[in-house]
């Protein structure tokens, strides 16, 4: 059955294209990605389009964008995202694939807005132990350099880090392995789905401070929380 991928360009979207790309009921025709039309990088992890256009190239699988503003609202978001896969859905998709693992709430609304234009979420690392799939992801053969780090958990010096056996030990016990809380967030680039690795040059490491939003409804990609709240960005390059 035709499929998309919903493709961040980090680890858990490439560890579930590589269970998708296995999986002989799916046929997965496009890479999905939302990307930051006023900076020209991956939304919230800030990666440039080139790299993400160099992954996809890599993987062999064709690319397309949800092209949003710098601060799109909840309501913007949805529309375009809507357009977009109801666009997909009149090529024949009927799948879309999510690296989510654990987030029922995430999970539930991915099901509840791709309902509306009948198209079928799959989520091939639901429910598996983040313990178990950041060893099976090293294990396989990925490599992932750390792009975003939330503040809140994690001290600058993770940021622009390689993901193996001491990055996985040094992170502090509230830390999930995978970042599934948003923690940290990766580009990978080397590993079994890609025909040669992503050359990359690691830039400076800047540090971004967001507002706290008033409500749920103001930017969809940030949470709601009581006090303003930072990231820490490694900026990649083409090597």
């Amino acid at each position: 059955m035709k499929a998309y991928m919903n493709w961040s360009g980090g680890k858990d979207s490439a560890l579930a294209l590589y269970k998708a790309l296995k999986d002989p009921s799916l046929h997965v025709d496009a890479l999905l990605t939302n990307v930051n039309s006023a900076y020209d990088r991956i939304s919230m992890h800030g990666v440039r389009r080139s790299l993400l256009e160099l992954q996809a190239k890599a993987i062999g699988v064709p690319l397309q964008t949800i092209e949003l503003p710098e601060v799109p609202s909840m309501a913007a978001y949805e529309k375009t995202m809507l357009d977009k896969v109801t666009a997909l859905k009149q090529e024949g998709y009927e799948k879309a694939i999510f690296g989510d693992i654990f987030l029922e709430d995430l999970k539930l609304y991915r099901e509840q807005q791709l309902s509306k234009v009948g198209v079928d979420c799959v989520f091939p690392l639901w429910k598996t132990d983040t313990s178990a799939l950041i060893k099976e992801f090293i294990a396989l053969g990925f490599k992932t350099i750390v792009v975003c780090v939330n503040e809140k958990y994690l001290d600058k010096n993770f940021c622009g880090r390689i993901i193996d056996e001491d990055f996985i030990k040094d992170l502090p016990e509230n830390v999930d392995p995978c970042g599934e809380n948003g923690e940290f967030h990766t580009f990978v680039f080397e590993g079994p789905i890609f025909k040669h690795p992503i050359p990359i040059t690691i830039g400076e490491i800047t540090y971004r401070q967001y507002k706290a939003p008033k409500n749920s409804d103001d930017n969809c990609f940030q949470p709601t929380v009581a006090e303003d709240y930072g990231f820490y960005f490694c900026d990649l390059l083409p090597a």
